[in-house]
Parts: structure tokens; sequence; C-alpha cells
């Protein structure tokens, strides 16, 4: 497995992915970190003309499937924010939402904004939980490979902030938080996600460099959609 293979070149190991979230430990045995990955996933797709892009299809499925599916296959928690009334988002998960890893919780009013899905699944977080990936729901360049590079890259300095960019050094999509940031992203407001907490943190970001743009290529409109399908299709 990839992610095995990555840490293991960093000297680290982590537990079976089949049965519990992945826990680090040096090479003594000595718990280290846990992450896990956040999933805001409650948006009301406004710029859609009435469709809902998280259920719109990427290889066969849902690409709110797709994303979740590829987050668990790295053996960490998962939680997700889904609307408290759409039952659609709930069934696109199909049999992934009887994982053990993953967690899903309900936003009452997503019109509040992304910082109100953010601070839903920060609280949600367990208080093993070290660090916290964001991971948004319509990135469907994002491997599992590209997830198992941003987690080695915590895990050799899980103090920092790290963030994802594109081959051009863009800055993107995922960012990993350490816990000591989650105060800040429980004070967030707005719909402007954490945007305010990486300017006021600049200084503790590393920057993992992603393949082409993996990092920064999201799926928000019609256009967007039928632009990557003939593309990727």
């Amino acid at each position: 497995m990839i992610l095995n293979a990555l840490f293991n070149q960093i000297g680290f190991q982590h537990s079976d992915i089949s049965n519990t979230p992945v826990s680090f430990t040096d090479r003594k045995g000595s718990r280290r970190a846990m992450l896990a990955i956040l999933i805001p996933a409650a948006g009301l797709s406004r710029r859609m003309n009435g469709a809902d892009k998280l259920l719109e299809l990427v290889h066969g499925r849902p690409i709110l499937c797709d994303v979740a599916k590829r987050a668990l296959s790295t053996g960490c928690q998962v939680i997700i924010a889904l609307p408290a009334t759409n039952i659609a988002r709930h069934d696109a998960l199909g049999g992934l939402a009887q994982n053990p890893n993953l967690t899903l919780v309900h936003v009452q009013d997503p019109a509040l904004g992304m910082s109100h899905s953010l601070r839903t699944l920060v609280q949600a977080c367990a208080p093993s939980i070290t660090a916290a990936m964001i991971l948004p729901a319509d990135m469907p360049l994002l491997s599992e490979d590209d997830l198992a590079k941003m987690l080695a890259a915590w895990h050799t300095a899980p103090e920092m902030i790290h963030r994802a960019t594109s081959d051009d050094g863009d800055h993107g999509h995922p960012v990993i938080f350490p816990r000591s940031m989650f105060q800040d992203l429980c004070g967030l407001q707005g719909d402007r996600g954490a945007r305010s907490v990486l300017k006021a943190h600049a200084s503790a970001i590393t920057y993992v460099s992603l393949p082409d743009n993996h990092a920064i290529l999201d799926l928000d409109t019609p256009e967007d959609w039928a632009d990557w399908r003939s593309r990727h299709v």
C-alpha cells in the first residue's frame, strides 16, 4: 500500500486501517499523533442552477462518495458535515456510511456558510485527535497518493500547518491544521472558510506540492463540470 510505503520511508508505522483509525507511533511504540479528515459537504451549491454538485458523478459514483472513499482509504477517522435535511447526500454515501471510521454530523443551517460547517466539524473531533485535514468534497483530482503525501509531510512536522499547492505553487487544498489552532477554527465566521486562520499563522505554513492542478481544481458550476468531463471522460 502506498501509504505504508511513504510512512516506512520516514521510519513510522500506523495501525491496521481495517479496524481502527490511524494512530502514528515512534519506533519505541509511543503514540504521538492522530489525525482526522474533515469533509465539509453542507454547502448549498448556489452556482449549480438548481443541481447538486456533490451528486455529480466521478468514476461512476457521486463525487461526495468518491472523495469520502479516498479519505477512508488512508485509515484516518473521517468526519463529514452534511445538511440536516438533504437526504440525497446521505444516500450518496451508500455503504460507506456503515464504515466504523466514518462519522456524519448535521449542519442545521447551511446558509450560515463554510465557517459554520468547519466549526461543526472541528467540534466533532474527539480529544484524541491532534490534527485535522480539511478536504473539500468537490475536488475530483485529489488521489489516494496525494492524501498519503500530505499525511507523510504532516507526520514529519505535526506542529505545523501543511497546505497543498499545485505543481506551479498555487495554494489549494487539502490543508492540515494542528490541534493548537482548533480554537481559531471554531471562531470562524461567514463563508470564507479558514483563510483568516491561514493569514494569521502564515509563518507556520509548510507547503506540499501535489501533481498538476490536483490541489486547486474544484467544480462549482455546470460549466466547470462540462469542461472537466470533456477532458476526463
